[in-house]
């Protein structure tokens, strides 16, 4: 049985650099970058424009590339280009190691030039104070010493805007950019973790829901998917915010029903727990977006990356790895 494109470039994968190089001579690093920015761009049209060089010269490159992995890369389909499996498995695979060069040399060349800061904006003021924030010298040290200015706002972003990066789980770009996927937001009940010990759901029956103003849609949506009534619970003080209410639900004022990405730090350091069984998704997706008019988008990228990975070690932290 011939290999599927999977096991197939699993197994170039296996290859040490040095082995892969010896078996399939020189690597054609052009064309492998020219081929990530046609993935990126899903034209070779717009990728020439992106490279700056012309549209033949990238299919050039293209067809070096496959014939150097002996398999097709790109299907067109009219004026656009979509990845083959193969072409979705090899772009995922070295798109990330290329942008890590990239940024390595724009680091390099920052010691240079000085450009070591980059603008970010949320919409999510809790999130940057329970989760960002408290990371940001995390990869400020990673990254040689970059500056990150953080502010906030709830008004739709626009071209005229100065920022690098923007965080939001409501808010769209409208412009060119890249983005990545965060995480899909996840209510829990949480609570002081020595009032949670042994107990269950119906402990929302007998203590105080203390009240988030600014998301009205956080309390029915989790009523609703527990099949419980409003009638079911006593409604506690309201806060405007939920980084308002950390401090009042860590000192047993109330169970706090939030999106777990919130509480994951103090559930991680034993001061809150989660109510078993009360997960549910809300549907809604946070996104980090690099705007390409920002004024360093390869350090925009770099931080967007790392952002990923901070939310995905927050709830690996307290929930472990996801399941295979």
């Amino acid at each position: 049985m011939m290999p599927g494109p999977e096991e197939e470039l699993s197994g170039r994968r296996g290859l040490g650099l040095a082995e892969m190089i010896k078996k399939n001579d020189a690597l054609p690093l052009n064309a492998i970058r020219a081929f990530v920015t046609i993935a990126r761009e899903s034209s070779v049209t717009r990728a020439a424009k992106a490279l700056g060089i012309t549209q033949s010269a990238a299919s050039r490159h293209l067809a070096v590339l496959e014939r150097h992995l002996g398999a097709k890369l790109i299907e067109r389909r009219g004026r656009n280009s979509a990845l083959t499996d193969f072409g979705k498995l090899f772009a995922e695979a070295v798109s990330e190691p290329l942008d890590e060069i990239a940024f390595a040399v724009q680091r390099m060349r920052r010691g240079q030039t000085g450009d070591n800061r980059i603008v970010v904006r949320t919409s999510l003021a809790t999130f940057a104070y329970t989760t960002l924030i408290p990371n940001l010298q995390a990869f400020s040290t990673e990254t040689g010493g970059v500056v990150v200015d953080l502010f906030t706002s709830l008004s739709a972003p626009s071209r005229t805007d100065d920022y690098d990066v923007l965080i939001t789980r409501d808010l769209t770009v409208h412009e060119p950019s890249d983005h990545w996927e965060l995480l899909d937001e996840q209510l829990v009940c949480a609570g002081p973790a020595n009032h949670l010990a042994g107990r269950s759901i119906d402990l929302v029956k007998s203590l105080p829901v203390l009240n988030i103003t600014s998301r009205p849609d956080i309390l029915p949506r989790w009523l609703n998917a527990m099949d419980l009534m409003a009638s079911d619970v006593t409604i506690g003080p309201r806060y405007d915010h939920h980084y308002l209410a950390l401090p009042a639900v860590a000192t047993g004022q109330g169970l706090l029903i939030a999106p777990e990405i919130i509480v994951s730090d103090l559930v991680r350091q034993g001061i809150l727990g989660i109510l078993p069984e009360t997960r549910t998704p809300t549907g809604m997706l946070y996104r980090a977006y690099a705007v390409d008019r920002g004024g360093n988008p390869d350090l925009a990228r770099a931080f967007c990356r790392w952002l990923v990975r901070l939310c995905r070690s927050a709830l690996t932290a307290i929930n472990g790895p996801p399941a295979s």
